[in-house]
C-alpha cells in the first residue's frame, strides 16, 4: 500500500516537471522567435533609411539613365559604343564618387518613370529644369546652359517668330521641355521616340518644325549635310540643365556629392573640354 502511494506521488511529480519544463521552453522559444523578428524588422528598417549615397558606394556602381540616341549627349559611335557629353559627365562624377558608371538605355517617359521607381539612382540626359520637375525632383546646380532653337525645312518661312508656333504642327518626345514650350505658344505638338524621327516627320511635311537645342541642330548638320533644314527664330528663355534626384533626405547625401564632383569638373575646366569637344562651344557656362 505504502510502495503505490509512493509510486503515485512520484509519477505526479514527473508529470509536474514535464509541464513545467515544456512551458519554459516554450517561453524561450517564443522570446527567440520574437527577438529574431524583432531584429529582421530593425535590419529591414534601417536598409530603407540607408542613404542613396552608402548604398551606391557600398555596391560600388552608380546606375545612370540615359536615351542613347540625342547626339552629342548620349549616343552611339560608329563602334557602336555609348558615347557622349552626358556619358563622359557621368563617368567623371562617378569617380568623383568613388564607384563605376552603369548605364541603362530607354525612352525619355520610360528613364523618368524608372527613377521614379528606383531602379536608377540618377538621370543625366540633358535634363532641363522645370517648375514642374522641380514639384517631384530635386536638381543638380546645372551643368550646361541651352538655347531653344526653332527648327524648320529651308524653304519655309511661316515662322518667324516664337508667336508663329501658334497652331503649327511640330514633334518631341511628350514631356520634353521642348514639348511643354511648344505647347505653351499654342503648336500641336506629335510625340516621337527620338531626334531621327523627328527630323524624318519634318523633311517629309508632315510636322510644321521642331524645337531643340540649338547645339543639337548643329550636330545634325554636320552629321547630315545634306539635310535642308535650318534654324527659324530661337527662344528668349535659356534652358538650365541639371540632374535630377528623387526627393527625400536619404538622397540628400548623394545630391550634395553630385553638386560638390559638378563645383570641382568646373573649376578644373573639365565641363569646359568636354563641352567643345562635343559641341564646339563651351554649354557649360551660361549665356
Amino acid at each position: 500500500m505504502k510502495i503505490k502511494k509512493i509510486f503515485s506521488l512520484l509519477l505526479t511529480m514527473l508529470l509536474l516537471c514535464t509541464v513545467v519544463l515544456t512551458g519554459c521552453s516554450g517561453q524561450g522559444n517564443q522570446q527567440t522567435e520574437n527577438n529574431n523578428t524583432s531584429a529582421d524588422a530593425q535590419s529591414s528598417e534601417e536598409a530603407d533609411t540607408e542613404d542613396l549615397l552608402a548604398q551606391i558606394q557600398e555596391r560600388g556602381e552608380i546606375v545612370v539613365a540615359m536615351e542613347g540616341t540625342w547626339a552629342p549627349w548620349t549616343y552611339h559611335n560608329e563602334s557602336d559604343e555609348l558615347v557622349g557629353y552626358d556619358v563622359e559627365v557621368a563617368q567623371l562624377i562617378a569617380e568623383k564618387l568613388g564607384v563605376e558608371a552603369r548605364f541603362v538605355e530607354g525612352e525619355w517617359d520610360g528613364l523618368l518613370a524608372g527613377l521614379d521607381d528606383g531602379r536608377y539612382d540618377i538621370m543625366v540626359n540633358g535634363v532641363g529644369i522645370t517648375p514642374e520637375r522641380q514639384e517631384k525632383y530635386d536638381f543638380s546646380t546645372p551643368y550646361a546652359f541651352n538655347r531653344t532653337a526653332v527648327i524648320v525645312n529651308g524653304d519655309y518661312d511661316e515662322i518667324q517668330t516664337m508667336e508663329d508656333l501658334n497652331g503649327k504642327r511640330t514633334a518631341n518626345t511628350i514631356s520634353s521641355t521642348y514639348a511643354t514650350q511648344a505647347e505653351s505658344y499654342g503648336a500641336e505638338v506629335t510625340g516621337v521616340d527620338d531626334l531621327n524621327q523627328t527630323i524624318e516627320l519634318l523633311l517629309s511635311g508632315r510636322i510644321d518644325a521642331t524645337l531643340n537645342a540649338e547645339v543639337t541642330f548643329f550636330d545634325y548638320v554636320n552629321a547630315h549635310p545634306e539635310a535642308d533644314i535650318k534654324i527659324a527664330t530661337y527662344s528668349d528663355e535659356v534652358e538650365q540643365v541639371a540632374i535630377p534626384v528623387r526627393k527625400g533626405e536619404e538622397n540628400a547625401s548623394l545630391l550634395a556629392a553630385i553638386n560638390e564632383a559638378l563645383a570641382e569638373l568646373t573649376e578644373s575646366g573639365q565641363l569646359s573640354e568636354l563641352s567643345e569637344k562635343y559641341f564646339g562651344t563651351d554649354i557649360s557656362q551660361e549665356f
